[in-house]
């Protein structure tokens, strides 16, 4: 009983610890070297997924279309929305970093219909609202003198990395759900091992695409010795080596069964949690003192998100 909804909560604690990770590890190292470094190991990790099913390292037998949207998923996902995250989590903390990705549902809901043509429910319209108006209240305070009535609490640049975390991740998912298409046509949809690694090579490819981006990004930066040099900093890998676990890799994985248990409204629901569940540890490890109206807007955030799964 309730098989599905501990799952699922279990993905949002996943998610809770891989984005404290990847804070305390972006900090020492950098965003671009903790996007390569944690996506190459993602690589590592899906490829022996799929090495234990298939037989396969790397998913060769996608199909061109498949590994072209995909791609274009990867680039938009990752080395768009995470380079974003992970700067936004240097800037203005994995708290505040996580309650902008609550901003992903209604990107992924709007490039939805201009890209998949698809409908818009009057709830998600009413779940974006509610949404902005609940990242609005957590992060816009009252100025500091009478000039100045309203002011953002955070750095803006902080803030506009945290905006573009959150619409790359939407949009990199709705052409992922175009390339996966693509792939599932691909495959034998009587074969349930083949079914059931699907996302799992899918998530390799969008990897591969992102660490291959990030890659010509730090070369063409002139970054290459600050990448080697994270490689000897033992803290910063060992965050980042749990982070990819948690995330990516256990996340993932546990994300997919969560639907098969229970309704994907409920699963997506509990697995937006984060931006609260995140709130304690936040205080207690990196001492951010979270006022009572930002936690509201925080809930109120994540209820907007639940709007889109009714």
């Amino acid at each position: 009983m309730y098989t599905g909804e501990l799952i699922s909560l279990g993905v949002a604690i996943s998610w809770t610890i891989t984005a404290l990770f990847f804070e305390y590890a972006g900090k020492r190292m950098g965003s671009l070297s903790l996007n390569f470094i944690r996506l190459t190991l993602s690589i590592i990790m899906l490829g022996i997924t799929l090495l234990v099913f298939t037989g396969q390292v790397i998913p060769f037998h996608a199909g061109g279309k498949a590994w072209l949207w995909l791609g274009i998923s990867g680039f938009i996902g990752y080395i768009i929305g995470d380079y974003c995250l992970f700067n936004s989590y240097i800037l203005i903390g994995s708290r505040f970093g996580q309650l902008f990705m609550t901003l992903a549902p209604p990107s992924a809901a709007l490039a939805g219909m201009l890209i998949l043509d698809e409908k818009m429910k009057g709830l998600a319209i009413l779940g974006m609202f509610v949404t902005l108006f609940g990242i609005s209240l957590s992060v816009i305070g009252r100025g500091a003198n009478e000039t100045k009535k309203w002011e953002f609490k955070l750095p803006l640049k902080g803030i506009l990395f945290g905006i573009g975390a959150g619409v790359g991740q939407g949009v990199g998912l709705v052409f992922s759900k175009l390339g996966m298409g693509y792939y599932m046509r691909g495959i034998d949809l009587q074969d349930s091992t083949a079914v059931f690694i699907a996302p799992f090579a899918s998530t390799q490819i969008r990897a591969i695409i992102g660490a291959l981006g990030f890659f010509i990004i730090i070369v063409t930066t002139k970054k290459l010795k600050l990448l080697i040099r994270s490689f000897n900093d033992s803290k910063a890998m060992g965050t980042s080596i749990g982070g990819t676990f948690f995330g990516p890799f256990i996340g993932v994985s546990f994300s997919l069964m969560a639907v098969q248990y229970t309704e994907a409204g409920i699963a997506s629901t509990l697995m937006a949690l984060t931006p609260i569940l995140i709130l304690i540890p936040s205080y207690l490890l990196f001492k951010q003192k979270v006022s009572l109206k930002e936690a509201v807007g925080t809930i109120i955030s994540v209820v907007g998100v639940s709007l889109f799964f009714l």
